[in-house]
């Protein structure tokens, strides 16, 4: 009985010893007719001593569960997942090569081991250390390079390969066991699962050397055709696209080289002819709405578009040789598919959100919308009646502070004892102060501010330099007596 097992490091033969060890060839045998050990990876590597694998997900895999006997795995009945292990006493690990199912002790019964789906392959010729630790069910007739590729591999400190060992494939030579019950063998090698790939941390020698005898075109056909996946993938994120692996229509023809006169409705009498139009647009500027001289055609069937294409390959058509092609747009069918899209999202938005989408909000302003005014205003933040009258409360609030406090007496006196006139304001509002030549004016701050405004201007039509612009920036009070 005899099981072959294919590797990314090559091909190995296990003979089964059937008469010395009949439950373990049984359950290793079911597991891979049902195909378990696909993509389960080596591990454990010692060299020149002994390698492990037969766990789907490997010891890298924190979903890993250490494996399942074909009878856990057909019945999925967790106390089955493991089975005692049977030791023939004339079996030993004194040859390389030997096969062996790797076991634990049992916690109600440590003199007992248990096994489930792990098995171990000997490295080297003094491995005796493993007789009663791992059940002996088989060896290897065919494969000794392939044992001295993995021998010789690259590990790292726990003992796993840094680039990929894995076995891919299981071929059963011969079963002379009837199958359990409930056990169903695939028609075709099943693909590795995701929690598999996740755990790959460096691709098998066959894959990293795939493209050794390729040629120049090849690869670089390969390298646009990842490129343009990855730009689709890119375009359907950004939500250009509805899916990456969307493909533009076959009945839409794409029309260049025209004539920047020729327009929608000679292009549809034009093509007409082969069969029904659905649309026919001639591409324009948004802003100038000048033709740039290509357009898109569909028909309503592909047999239409196909003889277009083969019968209109450089007409002429006002003076112009066109050019025909299928097309490769896709713009429309995103078009209709983000509107749909979008109505999708605005008939689900009952309440919250922008657009359908809760996660939006719509922009806020300082003022409601209903509030702005609108003709020549601009509608700040501050009202009309809040900027009425504020440089005027400004100037007071500065002469305020200017102005040292003066505590008085209730017989007007002031606490320095000499008695001062103090500015007041008249009935209407002006200020009683005195002008340069000590006269007293009764004009309004606006009104000083305009004739100060008058004079500065005379003296700088004038070109007279000498004046004291200093003045200008001293305070309108009266002057103290000197």
């Amino acid at each position: 009985m005899s099981v072959l097992l294919e590797t990314s490091a090559g091909d190995i033969v296990i003979d089964l010893l059937v008469d010395h060890a009949p439950k373990l060839c049984e359950n290793f045998l079911k597991l891979c007719k049902v195909k378990y050990y696909n993509f389960s990876p080596v591990h454990s590597v010692q060299k020149n001593f002994s390698f492990q694998t037969g766990d789907p997900l490997g010891p890298l895999s924190k979903e890993s569960d250490g494996g399942s006997s074909i009878w856990g795995h057909v019945s999925g009945d967790p106390s089955r997942r493991t089975f005692a292990a049977f030791f023939h006493p004339k079996l030993k690990h004194l040859e390389r090569g030997t096969v062996s199912m790797a076991t634990v002790p049992m916690p109600s019964d440590p003199d007992t081991r248990m096994a489930a789906s792990q098995f171990i392959i000997t490295l080297g010729e003094d491995t005796d250390y493993l007789d009663g630790k791992g059940a002996i069910f088989g060896k290897v007739v065919e494969g000794f390079d392939v044992l001295e590729k993995i021998n010789e591999a690259v590990v790292d400190e726990k003992g796993y390969p840094l680039i990929d060992i894995r076995i891919k494939h299981t071929v059963i030579l011969d079963d002379p066991y009837p199958d359990p019950p409930g056990l169903r063998e695939p028609s075709a090698s099943p693909p590795p699962s995701e929690a598999q790939l996740k755990t790959v941390r460096i691709a098998d020698e066959s894959e990293l050397h795939a493209d050794d005898d390729v040629d120049e075109a090849e690869l670089e056909r390969r390298r646009r055709d990842r490129e343009a996946q990855a730009q689709a993938l890119t375009l359907e994120m950004m939500g250009d696209l509805p899916f990456a692996e969307v493909k533009p229509p076959e009945n839409v023809l794409f029309v260049c080289k025209l004539n920047p006169v020729t327009g929608d409705e000679d292009l549809e009498l034009i093509f007409g002819r082969f069969g029904k139009i659905l649309s026919c647009e001639v591409i324009r500027d948004r802003k100038t709405g000048d033709s740039l001289q290509y357009a898109f055609i569909e028909y309503e069937d592909k047999a239409s578009c196909e003889a277009a294409y083969f019968k209109m390959q450089g007409v002429l058509i006002d003076d112009r040789r066109i050019h025909v092609d299928f097309s490769q747009s896709v713009s429309k069918l995103s078009e209709v598919w983000r509107n749909d899209t979008n109505t999708k999202r605005r008939a689900n938005a009952s309440r919250g959100g922008w657009g359908g989408v809760r996660e939006l909000e719509k922009r806020r302003q300082y003022r409601n919308e209903g509030e702005r005014s609108t003709g020549k205003d601009y509608g700040l933040v501050y009202g009309n009646e809040e900027m009425r009258g504020r440089h005027k409360r400004a100037g007071e609030e500065r002469r305020g502070e200017d102005a040292p406090p003066l505590e008085r007496h209730v017989d007007g006196r002031h606490s320095g004892g000499r008695r001062h006139r103090s500015r007041s304001r008249s009935p209407r509002g002006r200020d009683r102060s005195r002008d340069r030549n000590g006269r007293r004016s009764d004009k309004s701050d606006r009104d000083r501010d305009r004739d100060r405004d008058r004079v500065r201007d005379r003296d700088d039509r004038r070109g007279d330099r000498g004046w004291d612009r200093d003045r200008d920036r001293r305070d309108d009070g009266y002057r103290p007596r000197r």
